[in-house]
């Protein structure tokens, strides 16, 4: 069996240390009790003839990697800062991220005997990959005094794993990807002096019915929310462009074009999916209720528009109900219109709306809550992923560590070509094992081709 050896750890911190205070807004003081961002991408080594000098050492990566993040930092202050946590006289607690640079963490370990087609080529995720992951185990809260950004290199015998973990309260996906692009753009050129395509924005957004710092009543009950995990296996399933384009059509000539709506590509995959997990699940009662949870970005719904770069969280859950029973007497386009109509929907007042009553009420997400009889899909095909080159080529694969797991959680990525969908599930192995046995579902399920 594989085991990775440590071969350092050490703090990256900024060049230019700032005094600056950022307040949390409800988008970020959800998450509170949940686990951090764990992304990461495998690379294979560098080509002797294209890039000498660094495929010459595993050294001269590490270094380039540690001299870029902390060139990166510069850029994102309150990712070597840390949270903190003031008492309020009415028992409430508020937070706020000081960019202190105390710096992000960085641990470079080795797996000299396993090549990436071992981890690749397997149908099913083998359970090493959460251990390319820092900050395994590690709540949001607990950001006060571990690091919000934790890198961690594990070089393998061809190639290299590069695992972040970002505390969710200081970011979202589309944050997570834009720091990770931002910090391959700059170990890519090689210039502490770059000044990188799109600068985050840090300051976040209230509207003005809010005054910050925002009161959270954080109790026991949501630090010590526990619940039962049970064996859980991974796997992904690629969809590609063709396939992705099929399900699309059909699901539209169904239900979309009738009725003058037009269901999205990622809706069609997702309804798919859903289905087949319903028709998998063993013991499902027919008239049981299931949901399917995804984020709603408010981006592009606030108006005016949250700016280019705004960097931090700017999402809220919304979720489809239905029962087995219509799942399955309908096709895949019935469940994809029913996303549609809650994605329809979610208009600049709903968001307000969100955002009033959370400050009425605050709600911290619990995972107890969150995963009972429901998926939950998170991330997005729209992220860059496959151009986060750091110098010596495109990743082959990404993959997302043990973070906020469990049974029914859908995580979407873009694949390696252009158009294509993996969606990393995670689900019990006999949901898992019967769904690759689901003619009707792998009939648009092809093989990942590993470059």
């Amino acid at each position: 069996m594989t085991k990775l050896q440590e071969v350092s750890t050490c703090v990256i911190r900024s060049q230019k240390s700032i005094e600056k205070k950022i307040q949390l807004t409800p988008w970020d003081l959800q998450l509170l009790t949940v686990d951090s961002i764990q992304k990461g991408l495998f690379f294979h080594k560098p080509n002797l003839q294209q890039h000498r000098e660094l495929a010459k050492s595993s050294s001269e990566i590490i270094n380039r990697l540690k001299i870029s993040l902390s060139d990166t930092l510069n850029y994102f202050p309150l990712l070597a800062g840390r949270l903190v946590a003031s008492k309020n006289s009415d028992d409430t607690l508020s937070f706020f991220v000081d960019c202190n640079n105390e710096g992000a963490e960085f641990t470079y370990v080795t797996a000299p005997d396993l090549p990436v087609a071992d981890i690749l080529e397997q149908t099913y995720m083998p359970k090493i990959v959460k251990s390319f992951f820092p900050l395994n185990g590690v709540r949001n809260y607990e950001g006060v005094s571990k690091p919000l950004l934790a890198v961690q290199v594990t070089e393998l015998m061809d190639g290299f794993f590069i695992g972040c973990a970002i505390n969710h309260c200081v970011a979202d996906g589309t944050s997570f990807w834009h720091f990770f692009n931002c910090w391959s753009e700059i170990a890519r050129n090689g210039n502490s002096n770059l000044i990188v395509n799109k600068p985050p924005v840090l300051d976040r957004w209230f509207p003005e019915f809010v005054s910050s710092p925002i009161h959270v009543p954080l109790s026991k009950e949501h630090v010590h929310d526990e619940f039962y995990l049970p064996l859980l296996e991974e796997r992904v399933f690629h969809f590609s462009k063709e396939n992705i384009a099929q399900l699309k059509a059909k699901a539209n000539s169904e239900y979309g074009n009738d009725q003058k709506i037009c269901i999205s590509s990622l809706q069609a995959v997702l309804a798919h999916l859903w289905q087949s997990v319903i028709r998998c699940r063993c013991g499902t009662n027919a008239d049981e209720k299931f949901s399917f949870k995804f984020l709603i970005g408010a981006r592009p719904r606030i108006q005016p528009h949250l700016p280019e770069g705004y960097f931090g969280n700017a999402v809220h859950f919304v979720n489809v109900t239905t029962t087995a029973r219509e799942m399955l007497e309908h096709d895949s386009g019935w469940a994809a219109l029913q996303m549609n109509k809650v994605v329809s929907t979610q208009t600049h007042e709903e968001v307000m709306n969100f955002y009033k009553s959370w400050v009425k009420n605050p709600k911290i997400v619990k995972k107890s809550e969150v995963v009972a009889n429901s998926l939950i899909a998170s991330s997005s095909p729209r992220f860059d992923v496959y151009g986060n080159d750091f110098g010596w080529g495109r990743p082959v694969a990404v993959r997302s560590g043990a973070g906020n797991k469990h049974d029914g959680k859908m995580t979407i990525f873009c694949g390696a070509e252009q158009g294509s969908i993996d969606i990393e599930a995670c689900l019990t192995p006999e949901t898992l094992h019967a769904m690759g046995q689901d003619t009707k579902f792998m009939r648009a399920v092809t093989k990942i081709e590993i470059v």
